[in-house]
């Protein structure tokens, strides 16, 4: 009997390779939650607007859960919503998109326990394994585009463009992890197999951040008028 699970949604690559592996695994994703620190209004880590990850879940027809929260006590207010998620989906679980930092498996299996859910980590792999990986995603049929880098590990040049065959051998030249598992980059993804519609979204102003650049990204009207 399939579980039903809650998906922690950032709107990247590895997020969406977790959604699609679950459902090809027959399993179902009950909901998508991703948290909303009130100090930025944006998205945690990504920094994206509300905007476009509710574009990818009425896009996905899953629904969207955010978990309002602020830096101090993020861990309490995830677990604080993740325990009303499990009681108004039914839930088994909760499923995470990390691959390989130790570190951020124990926090996940911790917020599991404390909600008395199962913590699920489908793409769990040796660091070498992160290329494969990252070829995987490339050849998947799902289109994502770089929206941040890390001033430390990459140039500005790197925002705008597809994760495609040019950019899987291209970042394996950099000397950081392709699938930027540190944060080295982070990306959104608009189009896929689970996509019942494309996004059509448009690059914007480059911002300069702390430590961070972020390509700004833009609706375009067509994704407004949801199904």
């Amino acid at each position: 009997m399939a579980k039903r699970w809650a998906l922690s949604w950032s709107g990247g690559k590895d997020a969406c390779m977790v959604l699609d592996q679950l459902v090809k695994q027959g399993e179902e994703v009950a909901c998508l939650m991703t948290t909303l620190p009130k100090e930025i209004g944006r998205t945690f880590g990504h920094g994206e607007r509300t905007e476009l990850i509710q574009a990818q879940a009425d896009a996905l027809g899953v629904p969207l859960e955010w978990i309002p929260c602020s830096f101090e006590s993020y861990t309490a207010n995830f677990i604080s919503e993740l325990k009303s998620f499990k009681q108004k989906y039914k839930l088994d679980g909760v499923a995470f998109g990390d691959l390989y930092l130790d570190e951020h498996r124990q926090w996940g299996e911790n917020v599991a326990e404390q909600t008395g859910l199962e913590a699920v980590y489908p793409l769990w792999m040796k660091k070498e394994e992160a290329p494969s990986a990252l070829k995987n995603f490339v050849e998947s049929g799902y289109k994502a585009k770089i929206i941040r880098v890390s001033n430390a590990h990459l140039e500005e040049k790197w925002l705008g463009r597809e994760i495609d065959a040019s950019f899987l051998n291209d970042i394996q030249e950099t000397g950081i992890c392709p699938m930027g598992e540190a944060g080295e980059y982070h990306s959104y993804v608009y189009s896929g197999p689970l996509f019942r519609r494309a996004i059509p979204v448009t690059s914007g102003e480059i911002v300069e951040l702390e430590t961070t650049k972020r390509m700004e990204l833009s609706l375009q009207s067509a994704a407004i008028n949801r199904e």
